[in-house]
């Protein structure tokens, strides 16, 4: 696998340093990664700025905080030479309101991995899913999202 964070800085550092240019939206809700290494990322949404109408978290902020889990992970786990990741679906249940940070994480097993990569090299693409918790400060679940992933190989150029 190429490694982003190739000097040993950790992902999270790294991935920090570029999502608010590669997601501007994630940069305004102010969303860090917080641990992100081979089959497991985490991220936290802040409450402060990201509020809605009556007092709890926006539902966007956290639809986006566990939907960048996705390119977060694909990024760590996957050869990013060989491979790019595409959301082709998610479904968020929202269990209760967010009144603090919320933290967000996701994990791909090691078999999953493999499979996903071999899978995308011998046939282009690979789908998977990604199921995905966000808890507030209390450890209270407030959102689950199961998202359907797919894993697609480069083209040759030209």
């Amino acid at each position: 696998m190429t490694d982003p964070s190739s000097d040993n800085t950790p992902f999270a550092t790294v991935l920090n340093r570029s999502l608010g240019t590669m997601i501007p939206t994630s940069a305004s809700m102010n969303i860090e990664a917080i641990e992100v290494r081979p089959g497991f990322a985490s991220m936290r949404a802040p409450f402060a700025g990201n509020g809605n109408h009556f007092g709890v978290m926006y539902a966007g902020v956290l639809f986006t905080v566990a939907e960048l889990l996705g390119g977060a992970l694909a990024w760590a786990s996957f050869d990013q030479d060989r491979f790019y990741p595409l959301v082709k679906d998610m479904q968020i249940n929202f269990r209760a309101p967010a009144r603090s940070d919320v933290i967000s994480q996701s994990t791909l097993s090691a078999a999953e991995i493999e499979r996903i990569s071999a899978e995308a090299l011998e046939r282009g693409k690979s789908t998977y899913l990604l199921e995905a918790t966000v808890t507030d400060v209390d450890g209270t679940v407030v959102a689950t999202t199961t998202g359907t992933y797919q894993l697609r190989a480069h083209r040759p150029a030209g």
